[in-house]
């Protein structure tokens, strides 16, 4: 093909942070955990959750606030509030800062990115902007909501993702869980727990693994949209 599609955008993701924390804790865990040889093949936009912490966050004292959380719930995490709110939230974002190739999540952030494309496949959440096509979950887990989880995991996640499964991570269990739904996953195991690990050199082989992947698949969309231009072009001349 031509020059023009030769030169590869790098993967750009949405980053949707933890509870009552932020797009700038959020960036600050990952540009002080990741190496450069990750951070130079990602670029991550780092929204904050649209409603400010209704109570004490747990990064509180380690973290400099404004905290925010992307929507409430009870303390089974089987009722939730404003969730409807924060989808609309999510897709406004993708419209306006868009295109994404994929969802980056952490805690709250990696459970709303996991059950997202299940909500959108049936018609549930981001019905006005493109398809999720990646995921990168961090200390996720599957939505506890009977109504919500029943629409998000109904059917496989066919989109490929990647895992961060920490062993001493409370969610593990429940990141467990996610997996099973999911068709074409990827697992880093760390020793840590529910935070934004380091890597080691298997980790790290399979993060630049899976970044070379999305990359890809960038490149066979921009030939695509290269070769319909010429079409267009040679058609109008």
């Amino acid at each position: 093909m031509g020059s023009e599609a030769g030169i590869v955008r790098k993967p750009r993701f949405l980053g949707l942070h933890g509870f009552r924390t932020s797009g700038a804790i959020l960036k600050t865990q990952i540009e002080t955990k990741w190496p450069k040889s990750v951070l130079e093949k990602i670029d991550i936009v780092y929204p904050d959750a649209p409603f400010p912490a209704q109570g004490k966050s747990d990064v509180d004292g380690i973290f400099d606030p404004p905290y925010y959380e992307w929507f409430q719930f009870n303390k089974e995490f089987t009722t939730y509030t404003n969730f409807d709110e924060c989808l609309a939230y999510i897709e406004d974002i993708i419209i306006k800062q868009g295109p994404f190739d994929g969802l980056l999540g952490f805690s709250q952030g990696a459970i709303l990115s996991g059950g997202l494309p299940g909500l959108q496949a049936k018609g549930m959440a981001l019905t006005k902007v493109p398809q999720i096509k990646n995921l990168i979950i961090i200390g996720g887990a599957k939505f506890k909501n009977e109504t919500v989880a029943e629409n998000a995991y109904s059917s496989p996640i066919h989109c490929p993702s990647l895992h961060f499964l920490g062993e001493n991570d409370f969610l593990k269990p429940y990141g467990l869980e996610l997996l099973e739904s999911c068709v074409d996953p990827v697992v880093i195991h760390h020793p840590k727990g529910h935070t934004i690990p380091r890597f080691d050199e298997s980790g790290l082989e399979m993060m630049l693994s899976f970044l070379k992947r999305v990359e890809k698949d960038i490149l066979s969309e921009q030939e695509k949209d290269l070769c319909y231009k010429e079409e267009q072009n040679a058609v109008e001349a």
